[in-house]
């Protein structure tokens, strides 16, 4: 049973396996501890995949084994099967080369980066003016192909007084909106423009692409993107809107045009504030893997904790990692 089953049966077997999958949700069920039949029927009624990257497909040094070969034979099974990320530092059409070179068979219109979708939040707002960016080239490139006009990016640093940087700061003078990724530059003088940008208030837009706190498998704690989006929220006294997990932006339009059904939506991540809470958010399946941040101790302490926010980070679902699917389907 999968995807390419057609007619009333599938429509049937569908809402049977929809209705009975409620006694999952939030159970942080272990998938490997279920009977393979228990297991795989619970696959098989999920129509689309979402797939976080860092940490679920790759980390820093390469594809975690067995992903791409898992990934790819859920595309055969008829599965929808997209990449969902938040990482914001290359464009998605890099992020397609990436996968390719790894082995994931994919269309570019299959993956979902918070770049990609920030530059389309921009456009269909007919901006006009200059983004200021702190963040890489993967934004920069998603906006110019919209053809919206920013900053450059690269280092901004200070290499003078303070006293003396001050007297000769150079400005943007039509600097519209303040966009705020991961950025490996991020330093003082860029951090005081964006400041100075975003006193102009509801004039000058405030977004970021995500608040992951740091990098999975980089070997040492890497601070990633909410760490910088936290200093500009903290200097400007201002929030930002998130356009990354855990908000809609990333999948809007697929739920938009019906492409996507929240009953038959698996999202798989490593991150309970991010991937799971993306999930829960838009009645999605979830299920966490525990090859990047979050592990089973992390979801101990969610559902143990009395704090509502935390109990919804709780993932319907768990593996070990991504490829120990193929336990369940092929064993």
């Amino acid at each position: 049973m999968d995807g390419r089953m057609g007619g009333g049966l599938y429509k049937t077997i569908r809402r049977f396996f929809s209705k009975n999958l409620l006694k999952y949700k939030q159970s942080c069920t272990q998938l490997l501890k279920l009977s393979k039949k228990e297991a795989r029927d619970i696959i098989a009624t999920m129509e689309t995949i979402l797939c976080d990257a860092d940490g679920v497909l790759w980390l820093y040094y390469g594809p975690i084994s067995g992903s791409p070969r898992i990934f790819n034979c859920l595309r055969e099974r008829g599965k929808k099967c997209y990449i969902c990320t938040n990482n914001s530092t290359r464009s998605r059409e890099a992020i397609f080369k990436k996968a390719s070179q790894y082995g994931f068979q994919i269309n570019i219109e299959n993956i979902l980066t918070s770049a990609h979708t920030l530059a389309h939040y921009l456009k269909d707002l007919k901006f006009c003016k200059t983004v200021y960016i702190i963040g890489k080239e993967g934004i920069a490139q998603e906006l110019d192909a919209v053809d919206i006009k920013h900053t450059k990016t690269g280092p901004d640093i200070l290499n003078c007084s303070l006293k003396e940087y001050i007297e000769n700061i150079r400005l943007e003078s039509d600097v519209g909106a303040v966009v705020v990724g991961f950025d490996d530059h991020i330093s003082l003088p860029k951090l005081m423009k964006a400041l100075h940008y975003l006193e102009k208030g509801e004039q000058c837009l405030f977004l970021a692409t995500n608040t992951d706190e740091t990098f999975p498998g980089t070997g040492v704690i890497c601070p990633g993107s909410g760490v910088i989006v936290r200093s500009v929220e903290f200097g400007a006294k201002r929030t930002a809107t998130i356009i990354g997990k855990p908000s809609a932006y990333l999948c809007s339009s697929l739920m938009k045009s019906g492409e996507l059904q929240p009953e038959t939506t698996l999202m798989i991540g490593d991150r309970g504030n991010t991937d799971i809470l993306f999930g829960y958010n838009y009645g999605f399946h979830t299920m966490l893997v525990g090859s990047g941040i979050h592990g089973l101790d992390d979801v101990r302490k969610w559902r143990n904790s009395n704090d509502p926010e935390l109990y919804k980070q709780v993932p319907d679902f768990y593996l070990p990692k991504f490829a120990d699917l193929m336990q369940i389907l092929y064993h």
